[in-house]
This record gives C-alpha cells, sequence and structure tokens, in this order.
C-alpha cells in the first residue's frame, strides 16, 4: 500500500449516525425528462416561442435512465462515475425528489422499504450541491452555528449546539480556518476546498442517515479532491450510507470507494465493488491496462463518442451490449451488486466497519422530528442576528452606499445653495423637491434587487430543505435592513434640506424627512418584490425600471395630474413618487408666501396657490403619509406572496 497520502492515522474522532441503518433502494427506474420544460419561461419568450408551443415538441422527451437498480446500506459510500450526460445528476435528483421537469416511467425508489416523498426525504437525506451557497461575509465558524441553531432540536443547550458545531469542524478537519470568512467569487475567503467542506458540514449538522453529494470534486485541485473524499469515506464508517457523483476520480479516489456504479447514457455498464471492477470487465474481455486509473479506462470504454455518426453508433453499441451483459449477470442477485465468487457479500465489509467503529468513540446524536425543532419566533431572531451580521460585515458596500447618498445630497444641496437672502424661486423649489424624491429612489431599487439576487440560491435551498419557513424569513429580511435603511435616508436627506435653504422650521423639517424616508422605503419594498417575482437578475432589473419609469413620469411633475389620460392618471394613484412630491409641496408651500416680480410690480402669492395650480391640494397632507404607508405595505404583501407562492429559484437551478 501506498502510504504517502495516509501519514495520519486513520482512528480520530468518528462523527456517527446513531439512528438505525438506512437502506436506499432502486428498483427497475426508467426516467424520461421533457428538455423542453427543462428550458426557462424567459428564453422562450426571447426566442419568440409561443406559450403553448412549449412542451409540445415530441423530440423533447429523452430517456436520461434506463432500467437501472441498485441497493447501498449504512456504512457504505457508492461511486457514481461516467461521461457527461451520463445521467449521474439525474439520479442524484430523482433520488431526492428535485427532478423538476422529469417523469418516473417506471421503477421506484424505496427508503428503509418505503417509497420516497418529499417528506421522507427531508428527514433523512442530506444534499449537498455542486455549487456552494453560503454567505460569504460570515466566518466559518459562524455560517455553522447559525445553521446549528436553526436545525438541530430545540431542546439543545447552545452549549451543546456550541459543541456540536466544533465536533463538525474537528471531523472536517476545518480548524485552522474556523475564523475565516467563507468568501466567494467576489471576496477573498476560504479555499474552494474548505469551502466544500464547509458546505458538506452545513448538511452534516443535523446527522443525516443517507448523505449524497453532486461532483463535490469539480473545480478542485487532485490532492484537495482526494482528502475531501477521504473525510467522505470516514463519514460513510459512522453508520451513514453515502453518494456521491464524479467524473473521473483518480486512482488513489477510486480505492476509497466501497461501490461503484458506471453508467453510459443512463445505462448500467456495472454496479458491484470498487475492488472487483478491473476482474468484471476482464472476464469480458476488456483487461485494464498496466499502470492505467481503471475509472479513466472504463469511462472511456463506455463513453459515446460523437465525432462522427460511425463512431458515435460504434460506441452506442458497446455501452448497449455491456449493459444488456451487465443485467444479465446480475438478474438473480437482490442486491443488484455484481460479486467476484458466489457467497461474496458486501455486507460483510459493512459490518467490519461497524465493528471497528464501536472500538472508536463517537459523537451520537439523538434522532429528531420537524416538531422538535426550533418555532418561527425562534426562526426569526436567527435569522435577524445572521442577516444582520452578514450585511454589517460587507463594509466596503456600506460606505459605498453611504458615500453615494452623501454624494448625491451635496451635488444637488449645492446647486441650490446661496439663496438665503431672496429664496428659491417657485419653479427652482419644485424641481429641487421632485428630485430629492426621484433621483435616490431608482439606485436603491438596483441594490436591493442586485443584493436579493445574490441570496436567491441559498434562500432556494434552506427553503427547499425545510431549515425554515417564509414567514421568518420574511420580517427577518425587513427588519433586518432597517438600520442600513435609515442610516442611508439621514445621509440623503439631511445636508440637502439645510443646504438649499427650505424653510427652517423644526416641523416642516421633519415632515419632509418623513416622506422621504417612506418614499425612499417604498422604492425598497417594490425592488424586494420585483426580485423575488422573476428568476433573473437581468428581469427583475429590467421590470423595477419600468415600474419605477412609469411612476416617474406621472407623479405631477414632467406633466400635471389634470392632464394625464386615463392609464397614466390611475397610474400616478399608485405612484409613490407623486404622494411624496404632494407631500413634500404642502409642507414648503401652505404656510409661504412668495414674491414675484414682473417688470416694477411685485405680487404676494400665497404657497397654497401654487399647489392648488398644479392639483397638488386635492388631499389634506395627511393622506399622502397614509397612501405612502399603504404602498409600502402593498409591495410587502406581494413581496411575501412571491417568496410563499413562486420558487425562489436562481439560473443555475432550472
Amino acid at each position: 500500500q501506498d502510504t504517502i497520502f495516509h501519514s495520519e492515522e486513520d482512528n480520530s474522532l468518528y462523527f456517527t449516525y446513531s439512528g438505525k441503518s438506512n437502506v436506499l433502494e432502486v428498483k427497475e427506474l426508467s426516467y424520461q425528462v421533457n428538455t423542453a420544460s427543462q428550458i426557462p419561461w424567459y428564453e422562450n419568450l426571447a426566442q419568440m416561442k409561443m406559450p403553448w408551443t412549449w412542451k409540445s415538441d415530441p423530440r423533447s422527451h429523452v430517456s436520461i435512465i434506463q432500467n437501472l437498480s441498485l441497493k447501498v446500506r449504512s456504512g457504505q459510500m457508492l461511486a457514481i462515475i461516467g461521461s457527461t450526460a451520463g445521467g449521474k445528476t439525474s439520479l442524484l435528483d430523482v433520488i431526492t425528489c428535485q427532478d423538476h421537469g422529469g417523469k418516473i416511467k417506471s421503477g421506484q425508489i424505496m427508503i428503509n422499504n418505503k417509497p420516497s416523498t418529499p417528506q421522507l426525504v427531508r428527514k433523512c437525506i442530506a444534499h449537498v450541491r455542486q455549487d456552494d451557497r453560503l454567505l460569504p461575509h460570515l466566518t466559518v465558524r459562524e455560517t455553522l452555528l447559525f445553521v446549528a441553531k436553526l436545525r438541530l432540536p430545540k431542546f439543545f443547550s447552545d452549549s451543546q449546539r456550541k459543541k456540536r458545531v466544533e465536533d463538525v469542524i474537528a471531523e472536517l478537519r476545518l480548524r485552522q480556518c474556523a475564523n475565516t470568512r467563507v468568501g466567494n467569487e467576489y471576496l477573498r475567503g476560504i479555499s474552494g476546498g474548505e469551502r466544500r467542506r464547509v458546505s458538506i458540514g452545513v448538511q452534516l449538522l443535523w446527522n443525516p442517515g443517507i448523505l449524497i453529494l453532486d461532483e463535490p470534486t469539480s473545480g478542485l485541485d487532485s490532492f484537495t479532491a482526494h482528502n475531501l473524499v477521504i473525510t467522505l469515506s470516514r463519514l460513510a464508517r459512522g453508520n451513514r450510507l453515502v453518494l456521491l457523483s464524479l467524473h473521473q476520480p483518480r486512482s488513489d479516489i477510486f480505492q476509497l470507494f466501497d461501490l461503484v456504479l458506471l453508467m453510459t447514457s443512463g445505462l448500467t455498464a456495472y454496479c458491484g465493488t470498487a475492488k472487483d471492477m478491473v476482474q468484471y470487465f476482464t472476464e469480458l474481455g476488456y483487461p485494464c491496462p498496466r499502470y492505467s486509473n481503471p475509472a479513466d479506462f472504463y469511462v472511456d470504454l463506455t463513453s459515446i463518442d460523437k465525432q462522427t455518426a460511425e463512431k458515435e453508433m460504434e460506441s452506442r453499441k458497446r455501452a448497449n451490449t455491456l449493459a444488456n451483459l451487465f443485467l444479465e449477470k446480475v438478474k438473480h442477485f437482490d442486491d443488484f451488486l455484481w460479486k467476484a465468487a458466489e457467497g461474496d457479500n458486501t455486507e460483510t465489509t459493512v459490518s467490519k466497519q461497524r465493528a471497528h467503529l464501536n472500538s472508536e468513540e463517537a459523537i451520537n446524536m439523538p434522532r429528531h422530528s420537524s416538531d422538535q425543532l426550533p418555532g418561527a419566533l425562534r426562526q426569526f431572531t436567527i435569522l435577524l442576528s445572521r442577516q444582520v451580521s452578514n450585511d454589517f460585515r460587507d463594509l466596503s458596500t456600506l460606505l459605498i452606499h453611504g458615500f453615494e447618498a452623501l454624494l448625491m445630497s451635496l451635488l444637488i444641496g449645492f446647486l441650490y445653495y446661496g439663496h438665503e437672502k431672496n429664496g428659491l424661486s417657485i419653479r427652482d423649489t419644485t424641481a429641487l423637491l421632485y428630485m430629492i424624491g426621484a433621483l435616490i429612489p431608482f439606485t436603491i431599487i438596483l441594490d436591493v434587487i442586485s443584493k436579493c439576487h445574490s441570496e436567491r440560491a441559498m434562500l432556494y435551498q434552506d427553503l427547499e430543505g425545510g431549515m425554515y419557513s417564509v414567514s421568518p424569513y420574511f420580517f427577518a429580511k425587513i427588519l433586518g435592513e432597517l438600520p442600513e435603511h435609515c442610516v442611508f435616508v439621514i445621509i440623503y436627506g439631511v445636508p440637502i434640506y439645510w443646504l438649499a435653504n427650505l424653510v427652517p422650521e423644526p416641523e416642516h423639517f421633519l415632515l419632509n424627512f418623513l416622506s422621504v424616508w417612506l418614499a425612499v422605503y417604498s422604492a425598497r419594498a417594490m425592488a424586494l418584490w420585483v426580485a423575488a417575482l422573476l428568476p433573473t437578475l437581468q428581469l427583475s432589473a429590467f421590470f423595477g425600471n419600468v415600474l419605477f419609469t412609469s411612476f416617474y413620469l406621472s407623479g405631477g411633475f414632467v406633466i400635471s395630474l389634470d392632464s394625464l389620460w386615463t392609464v397614466p392618471f390611475w397610474v400616478s394613484k399608485i405612484s409613490f413618487l407623486r404622494w411624496n412630491f404632494q407631500g413634500m409641496m404642502q409642507v414648503q408651500f401652505t404656510d409661504t408666501t412668495y414674491e414675484m416680480t414682473v417688470g416694477n410690480i411685485t405680487f404676494q402669492i400665497p404657497g397654497k396657490l401654487i399647489t392648488q395650480a398644479m392639483d397638488l391640494d386635492s388631499h389634506p397632507l395627511y393622506v399622502s403619509y397614509l397612501v405612502l404607508t399603504g404602498i409600502i405595505c402593498s409591495f410587502l404583501l406581494l413581496y411575501y406572496l412571491s417568496l410563499r407562492f413562486i420558487k425562489q429559484k436562481s439560473t443555475q437551478d432550472w
């Protein structure tokens, strides 16, 4: 045995699953996908396809998995290998009930002799996806601690949760980076291999009996990938069932697998122990050359070569022949696994591992049901803390937003500065008030939409996995962003007011500030709804821009309200820019008298006359504030309903 990669004695503390042993069985599964339904609706619209033609093409129905059977037990690690488009990810999606757009034509999936259902999967299976979905500004320890607070039973004390987190950190070899930010493609943080182990740790915290990983080694260098699979092998020996998909593992990774499923175009070319794979193909007349990696050689052997029609036909014929031969050899075995000799049983390996495990010190966790998880109020406080921690760690973004608000405030303020003696004219004051309410909300809309879409993939995973429900997340999101919103409006609204020498009485200032606060928050609430409603950043930004432009044009400044025709007139009824403009105009003009000089004659014009001329005094002042509050509540209700009834899929989930 080569001991280069085994310098560390493998007698460490095992993170053990203490529940009943699990059995995952796939019986004669045939799975078909409608490729047309896999295309997002917005791409179909972009190609000018009508909705009734999206799923009607009979050629779009493709068989992804054909007559596949396997049986895996706790203590085993099954690796699904094969070329691209071989059906590996589809198989994992079907097992975890994430097969959106596909249909099981025949066969069934059994978990502990029960048919697989989303509820059963949620209770006993942890699914680690190919892409890491983590908050970038939290440290590794904080990320795991927040998950522990959400996923562990409510009878766990804080000290027990912290100990659980430390156990997972130790088990996954994350001690050296426990206090380092997770990071992402834009923020420097931990390495790719460490980030992948954190994703595994997020699922491992609630100690599932079955762990499924989709391409866990993709994007990692060979040494990091090897160490990661060693960790998964140790987790499997902790009475856990581990399934993972890979393309072509290197030879020392291949030796770590207990079982191997070799797939080609949805067919099973081999399913059995990894150590017997070479012997099986040698008996069929395909010996592995010396010094070659068996995984590489046999994946290449069963791959479909589409370089030319002749090569594709030849390789497809070979793959079908190998698949038929395998089905013939294992049709009499209950576990559908090929064995090197009659009487061999893979369960002996499992029993040895369990016996070895009993001599080790183990971390056990009581089994729990969903009704023992933290309640809605507890979820809200945890999510609120996580929201505030992640947002306020992003100092660079906060500083940029603050500087943006201050710069716009100073630019507008100094533009109207220097009129202490005579004051601003009626036209200038009107333009200033409309600009105050109309310029900054647009930047808010884009920032909020961008931020929501950056968190959308993680939100989808958490909601689908049952980590928390929509209501606690909704209230935590709303309240968690309030401090940032208040500071932003203060930085923006205060300097403008005094630099432009508007009415200096405190009452007028506070009323003006409240109106700006409500208008900017209306824009924020609208952006939250648009981001949750549409699946891509581009669509959300487009729709948000359309709404804002409609509200801007019907706000009562570009064209007077009494000159609007029917459609924009009704749009103005829900335009937060219109009601903000109307409120600020009444605050500034109602108790003020303006002088207008024509030749040698000076007229005294009451401010109330100006609001009447612009049709901005049809309602009392308090109505503007009530309508703005109503608009905010309406957008927040639409945001909640979108979270509740629209799956928050990101672009990588389609």
